[in-house]
């Protein structure tokens, strides 16, 4: 696949009404209020939001009175972040590893929420993000955990002798390249959705983080915010759900 190319164009306005039309995402009770927390944006501050989708995270970045620039490699969506978003934001269509609006060490932060997953060339996204910042500037990924969501490779399974729900992982050390169907409950194969999606274990994104320059200040780990309907087995998976983490945040600062 073209580096140059996108797999979310083509799923621009599904995603669209999953975060902006839907309660209880993940984007809106997980990750947002934990970034919100994290990057603490002040007014002034130049905060660059990579893939940034339809500007979602991007809009409370502005509201807080940053100066923030989203950019995403799909047209769509950036169309999209346009209408949704303030005049006060700029958006940009350009691939992450290719931001060449952005200057040299201009940005105070960056971000870069559940999508370097879903980016070929990784250690070039890490390089421009660190070009783009200051130093001393802070880059914050989110992603889809890498040890406990394992695209294909991982699922949730029931023991039935000890009535426990556990996480089966049938890979974690390759790297793995998967189309994956955004929504499996469509009906119709033309109304089927899909992506590309990378697996790498974490060391991989250390050592890129690493070689361009940045060293790694915090992380942390999110469970799921989801509840089970009431049933023999909700108990148990509530409790396990609080137990194995579905996200994973680094912090980065360029040194």
């Amino acid at each position: 696949m073209d580096k140059k190319d996108t797999s979310w164009g083509n799923v621009a306005g599904w995603y669209d009404e999953l975060l902006e039309n839907k309660d209880g995402t993940y984007q809106q009770d997980v990750i947002l209020p934990n970034l919100k927390r994290l990057i603490n944006p002040q007014k002034g501050e130049k905060i660059l939001d990579i893939a940034c989708g339809q500007g979602y995270f991007s809009r409370f970045l502005d509201e807080a009175g940053a100066q923030v620039t989203g950019a995403d490699i799909a047209k769509e969506l950036i169309g999209i972040a346009r209408i949704h978003s303030p005049k006060t934001i700029s958006f940009e269509v350009a691939p992450a590893d290719a931001l060449t609006f952005a200057q040299d060490n201009s940005f105070d932060k960056a971000l870069i929420v559940l999508a370097l997953q879903n980016i070929e060339n990784l250690q070039g996204a890490i390089k421009e993000a660190h070009r783009a910042l200051k130093s001393g500037g802070t880059f914050h990924i989110v992603l889809n955990h890498p040890a406990f969501r394992v695209p294909k490779a991982s699922s949730w399974e029931w023991d039935e002798k000890n009535k426990k729900q556990y996480r089966r992982i049938d890979a974690y050390m390759s790297d793995m390249k998967h189309q994956i169907e955004m929504n499996p409950g469509a009906q119709k194969e033309n109304e089927k959705k899909f992506t590309v999606s990378f697996h790498r274990p974490l060391q991989v994104y250390f050592k890129a983080l690493t070689k361009a320059g940045f060293v790694v200040s915090r992380l942390e780990e999110w469970v799921s915010n989801k509840e089970s309907n009431p049933g023999p087995r909700a108990r148990e998976e509530n409790r396990i759900r609080k137990e194995i983490p579905m996200f994973l945040m680094l912090e980065a600062k360029k040194i």
